[in-house]
């Protein structure tokens, strides 16, 4: 069975752009064969091929599912690498793993200071596809780190950054984190946040936790936070 995602399918029943071309053109689906199509809002669709082009499918559904969502939300904000293959590794597993929103921002010590959501954006879309979710996860680039950590003083989740001090050792994530709650992890750039970032965060809520004693690359961390949530919420 073939998988597709539509936004806001459910206003169309038809699919459209890459995923029009890919059925008609990749896949050759034809009039009457099944497929499957989800919005990535957490509804799932069995669909029928009425007609196939290379820029509209129309479909006919036959049966919706809906999907709930998790009773937990996992944010994972960072700053993106220099190497730009390493944070599309991320996104891929993230999503796959399962997450709710990934936001970008930008520090003192980034390396990289623009970033391709659209590329992004893909990836995610793919591996939701992949890994059979019907829930496709926010991805926002929210610039300045300090303007933006501003903002999130009223939010109400769990907030951590993983920082591991040299004078002190901060509870694990998977010991500091309680279950079924909204959680935001700050994940570093290459370079670490700088002291006056520390302290900001702090000052806004955040609280500082560890993902182990080894010093790990950005990506690896974000996704290590990332699971350890999921872990929590077991």
């Amino acid at each position: 069975m073939h998988l597709f995602y539509q936004p806001n399918f459910s206003e169309i029943t038809a699919l459209t752009d890459d995923e029009a071309f890919h059925a008609a053109k990749v896949l050759r689906l034809r009039q009457g064969e099944s497929v499957q199509v989800t919005d990535g809002k957490g509804s799932w669709y069995e669909a029928v091929v009425q007609s196939s082009t290379p820029k509209n499918c129309i479909l006919k559904v036959t049966n919706q599912i809906l999907q709930p969502p998790r009773k937990y939300h996992i944010e994972i904000a960072l700053a993106p690498t220099k190497n730009m293959d390493r944070i599309e590794w991320f996104v891929e597993k993230a999503t796959e793993i399962g997450i709710d929103k990934i936001s970008f921002f930008y520090t003192k010590h980034s390396e990289r200071k623009t970033l391709k959501l659209e590329r992004i954006h893909k990836i995610a879309v793919s591996a939701m596809k992949q890994s059979l979710q019907a829930y496709l996860p926010e991805v926002a680039e929210v610039g300045d780190f300090e303007k933006w950590i501003v903002r999130q003083s009223d939010a109400n989740t769990q907030k951590w950054i993983a920082h591991l001090p040299e004078n002190e050792v901060p509870l694990h994530l998977l010991k500091a984190a309680t279950e079924g709650e909204r959680y935001t992890v700050l994940i570093g750039p290459e370079g670490d946040f700088a002291a006056s970032e520390i302290a900001l965060a702090q000052i806004h809520g955040f609280r500082m936790a560890t993902l182990g004693n080894t010093r790990l690359r950005t990506e690896t961390a974000a996704l290590a936070a990332c699971q350890v949530l999921h872990h929590v919420n077991i």
